[in-house]
């Protein structure tokens, strides 16, 4: 795993990097435009970070920055830490499940939890992508009820409950199936992406959710952090 002490998401964090190297002096436009250029130009060949079979270029973590739409590699890896930091009560269906459970079905996905006894989690999380949308679905296993959390209020969770009900069966869980109950929908502002994963680290963490559409700016930046660091910041 490579990681780098200041890798710039944006033109006023090369400005901040460079008045503090140089004592605050009052620097031209110009010579920002330069710094920031070279900085890029250093850290884009060899920089990477990887954590277990994750790996992710500068040119992924960039999608951090303004208002871009996350990847499936930022969003599949960020997931992956939220699982560590949760001591794996939590599991992190990655970006490619749902479309894959909707093209192929139970079969297409069998195998995705060979190795994982979803009954033993606490929480699922299952992002789902349509083409330039993220929401979430979020399984609490001990109350059997399915959260969708979506700002344009599109209902996945019939899916999910059918993939574990199927699941369910193949796994010889069979009062697993009684008692399911539906939660209405949440509402979310823009940025979906940075929304899912905040939502999905405050569920996994056991956090409040008090975050706004303000708040994004800095949760992008952190989440950037963490991504490098390979940890979520409790």
């Amino acid at each position: 795993m490579r990681k780098l002490n200041f890798i710039p998401l944006h033109r006023d964090d090369v400005l901040t990097h460079v008045k503090r190297t140089f004592n605050n002096a009052d620097l031209s436009d110009r010579y920002v435009d330069i710094c920031q250029s070279e900085i890029a130009q250093k850290a884009t060949p060899p920089f990477c970070v990887r954590y277990r079979k994750h790996a992710l270029r500068l040119d992924d973590l960039l999608t951090l920055a303004d208002q871009h739409w996350l990847n499936d590699q930022v969003i599949n890896m960020y997931g992956e830490l939220i699982v560590d930091s949760s001591n794996h009560k939590v599991h992190f269906l990655n970006s490619f499940f749902h479309r894959q459970l909707m093209t192929k079905g139970y079969e297409g996905v069998k195998r995705w939890t060979k190795k994982v006894d979803l009954f033993s989690k606490d929480l699922l999380l299952v992002p789902v992508h349509l083409q330039v949308h993220w929401c979430l679905v979020t399984v609490d296993m001990s109350l059997k009820k399915i959260s969708l959390y979506d700002s344009r209020g599109i209902a996945f969770h019939e899916n999910i409950l059918r993939y574990l009900m199927t699941e369910a069966k193949e796994k010889h869980q069979i009062s697993f199936k009684d008692g399911w109950m539906n939660v209405p929908q949440q509402k979310n502002s823009n940025d979906c992406g940075v929304f899912i994963l905040e939502y999905s680290r405050c569920f996994g963490l056991n956090k409040p959710l008090h975050f706004t559409q303000n708040d994004v700016p800095k949760i992008r930046k952190r989440i950037y952090r963490e991504l490098c660091e390979c940890k979520v910041h409790v």
